[in-house]
């Protein structure tokens, strides 16, 4: 029997257990009840369980046959995001403003599946390492886990991940080696000015005339300071100021992201943006101040890593269901740091269209729950043999 149709008798316990943690749905550093499960579940599968790496984090190691020395680490992401779900689903989130909308609860559920396929089937050398991460989305969950000693107490020799992709082609494998996903750094930009009655504008000065002006200018950095043939985009996804009809407010505040492949492009975007706030400051009379913070590293896939990785998914899947050579993603991924550290290859596996990531529309394709399963588990099973 295939990895995949095995995993498929227990398919609708996976399901309602991913069901179970997206009625639940626990925001960064603070996924107690999923990391309980998620641990008193691998320990069910004879793991040896270690809670609490890096905050909430779990990892469960599970040793195969004979110990050749290999290790091979499996992650899964936990965390959901601050958003209200707008669906009507049966199992939709019951905690108001916080929502799974990328799909955390399914890769979660994906490891787990994996890792009790290998714990009844033990068809695999040396150990898996099953790491569930907290705090992915921009709070620094891999780096809290790194900083906890995960490598070294736990170490594995490479480590693989994967992310659904709603519209991606059901049940595709994509993937690519070198870079796959950008760096992120999220800035906040905090303008204070002189609030003044909306009557007397010429006796205050005013920090949305400032805001407004700044958002337009930070554009020029891409279109006039990054070299063109190099990627780089920079999103204002936040603008407040005020509170009344007749009043120029106190301050303003801008937030957003700058996102990038290249070292260089990184720095000089920083650079530009203080420089152009400086600038601001001095030219209205107001003081501007720059806050940018590196939040996530490039994701590069070891070349070894991808090609194991692809040789996996096309013997489960078919070549026709694995694109090796994918254009990269401008969106962010933490696992960057857990690459960085051990030689590693993330994928993303299509599910059936539906709306996107992060959109309070979204839902979890459970369908490809047997596959991620698999492929995670196959992974294993493979390279501890290599």
């Amino acid at each position: 029997m295939s990895p995949i149709d095995r995993i498929k008798t227990y398919a609708d316990e996976l399901t309602a257990l991913r069901r179970d943690l997206h009625a639940h749905p626990e925001l960064g550093f603070e996924e107690v009840r999923t990391a309980g499960i998620v641990a008193d579940l691998l320990e069910t599968f004879g793991c040896e369980v270690h809670r609490g790496v890096g905050g909430t984090g779990v990892v469960g190691l599970l040793k195969g046959r004979t110990d050749n020395g290999k290790r091979i680490g499996l992650r899964a992401d936990m965390d959901a995001l601050p958003i209200e779900e707008e669906t009507n689903l049966p199992y939709r989130s019951t905690y108001a403003g916080k929502m799974h909308a990328c799909g955390h609860d399914g890769h979660t559920t994906m490891l787990v599946g994996a890792a009790r396929y290998l714990a009844e089937t033990r068809d695999f050398d040396g150990t898996a390492v099953f790491v569930f991460q907290p705090a992915e989305e921009g709070r620094g969950g891999a780096r809290a886990m790194l900083k906890d000693g995960l490598f070294e107490r736990f170490p594995c020799d490479e480590i693989y991940g994967l992310h659904n992709q709603p519209g991606g082609g059901h049940g595709m494998i994509k993937l690519r080696p070198g870079p796959i996903m950008a760096a992120a750094d999220f800035f906040d930009i905090h303008i204070r000015g002189k609030g003044i009655h909306a009557a007397q504008p010429h006796r205050g000065v005013d920090p949305i005339i400032i805001a407004t002006g700044l958002a337009q200018a930070l554009q020029s950095i891409v279109s006039r300071n990054a070299d063109p043939l190099k990627s780089i985009v920079l999103s204002i996804t936040r603008i407040e100021a005020g509170s009344a009809y007749n009043v120029i407010p106190e301050t303003a505040h801008l937030a957003g992201t700058i996102r990038t492949f290249d070292k260089e492009i990184r720095t000089l975007a920083g650079t530009r943006m203080r420089e152009l706030a400086a600038g601001f400051g001095a030219a209205y009379g107001a003081e501007v101040t720059v806050d940018l913070q590196d939040v996530f590293s490039v994701l590069e896939n070891a070349p070894a890593q991808a090609a194991a990785a692809t040789e996996v998914a096309t013997e489960l899947l078919g070549a026709d269901k694995v694109e090796s050579n994918v254009v990269p993603k401008m969106g962010s991924e933490d696992f960057a740091d857990m690459t960085m550290a051990v030689p590693g290859a993330y994928v993303w596996l299509g599910a059936n269209p539906g709306p996107g990531l992060h959109n309070a529309g979204y839902n979890f394709d459970d369908s490809i729950i047997p596959i991620g399963s698999a492929f995670l588990a196959r992974m294993v099973e493979r390279r501890t043999a290599a």
